[in-house]
């Protein structure tokens, strides 16, 4: 019994050390796309169970006139999408969504122009059956304020 239950965790451990270097290139590559589109990363959170809320706090002094989310590693269900603007000002699409792995959201454009972001609510979920996912915030624009 406990030959098996070690073994299962040395399978479980792993797994997920295999996937660290796999998350390393992905982050440069990133940072690659990053440095050489229209498109900055603003942030990008991992999704823990059904339900899960998460907050992107936006460090970028830049402002944005569209976003984009990115969905990697696994598929899952965006319930909301809240931004919060410097001045105060709150905007929530509408976005009901189920996202496959590895798929992009539309380019959702922002009201008023080239906004300053200031952080980014998310609320999401895994989907039964499919692993742990990993959702992106992508900002178009990228002017300083």
């Amino acid at each position: 019994m406990r030959l098996a239950c070690f073994a299962l965790t040395v399978l479980a451990l792993s797994g997920c050390v295999a996937g660290r270097p796999a998350e390393r290139r992905d982050d440069r590559a990133d940072r690659r796309f990053d440095r050489n589109s229209p498109w900055d990363k603003l942030g990008e959170r991992w999704v823990d169970g059904r339900i899960d809320r998460d907050v992107i706090p936006v460090q970028r002094r830049e402002r944005y006139s569209a976003l984009k989310l990115v969905v990697e590693h696994s598929a899952l269900e965006l319930h909301d999408v809240v931004i919060h603007f410097g001045n105060g000002e709150v905007y929530s699409p509408g976005t009901r969504l189920v996202f496959g792995q590895g798929s992009t959201s539309r380019q959702i454009d922002l009201p008023g122009g080239l906004r300053h972001i200031e952080r980014i609510e998310l609320v999401s979920g895994n989907l039964p059956g499919g692993g742990r996912a990993q959702i992106e915030v992508w900002g178009l624009g990228g002017r300083p304020r």
